[in-house]
């Protein structure tokens, strides 16, 4: 794997641990995540402009992913106002694979490698270590719930760029994604709920959403996918020694032995495919 692959997939895993630790230590995570998002669109929306490259066919991955978005960031909301990053994070993250290879595996007949088996297991281990006692029950089921929405909706994209370039591929999801997840949040909980959360922090979050993603995207232009994936699932790791210092959430040795266990069972599977 080249360097500069190794670097950009390291940033965009360090980038993606950030805005989802800004996300969980804001005073209203569901609100912070709208305006986050928002923000992160409008930025974005010139690089898409210069970037546009969309065909014929694109419009029903746009509408199923931007219905997965929504869903994804109101359960990721959700989550991080009911239970700690360290438990929902490495649950979301590592399991995200496990179904999109089992769905792999089940619906569309692909094998399983022996590699790819023994990261499942490893996966599997490491979020019974990462949940904890029977308190973390509840962002342990909204960690799966998650983790299926990113599954789904990389399964949709993957499809879906084959019509469209990904920055404008991205911005005609996010579009919609944020119109409605905004809509949605100030019929529940009023505009001023909103307007609270416009703060640099939520400004940084939302900008770390799209630039994560665009980072990952350098680092696959120079580098085969299997690499930049292991490397990127680092942000496990690195959004649990944040949790720990910023968040000054309790990590012990079997939370982060959890941790570590998902980031391996991960690379495992990159590494199979």
């Amino acid at each position: 794997m080249p360097l500069d692959a190794f670097a950009l997939a390291l940033a965009a895993a360090v980038v993606h641990a950030l805005w989802n630790l800004l996300t969980a230590r804001a005073d209203d995570s569901q609100a912070a995540a709208g305006v986050a998002l928002a923000t992160g669109t409008l930025a974005f929306a010139p690089v898409a402009a210069l970037t546009w490259d969309v065909r014929a066919g694109v419009a029903p991955f746009v509408v199923a992913s931007s219905a997965l978005e929504v869903t994804y960031l109101v359960l990721l909301a959700t989550a991080y106002q009911r239970a700690p990053l360290t438990v929902v994070y490495p649950i979301a993250r590592g399991a995200a694979p496990v179904i999109v290879l089992v769905v792999g595996v089940v619906a569309l007949g692909a094998s399983l490698p022996a590699g790819a088996a023994l990261g499942v297991l490893a996966v599997g281990g490491g979020v019974v270590l990462v949940r904890g006692d029977a308190s973390g029950r509840g962002g342990t089921l909204l960690g799966l719930a998650v983790a299926a929405c990113i599954a789904g909706y990389t399964l949709v994209d993957h499809a879906g760029l084959d019509h469209a370039a990904p920055i404008p591929y991205l911005e005609l999801v996010m579009i919609p994604t944020s119109i409605a997840y905004l809509a949605g949040a100030a019929a529940l909980w009023g505009p001023r709920a909103l307007v609270a959360e416009l703060r640099p922090a939520t400004v940084v979050a939302g900008l770390g959403m799209f630039g994560a993603y665009a980072l990952a995207l350098a680092a696959l232009a120079r580098a085969a996918a299997a690499p930049v994936a292991a490397v990127r699932e680092s942000s496990v790791v690195i959004a649990t020694a944040l949790a720990a210092a910023v968040l000054h959430e309790r990590v012990d040795r079997r939370r982060w032995t959890g941790a570590v266990l998902v980031v391996a069972g991960v690379v495992a599977i990159a590494l199979a495919g």
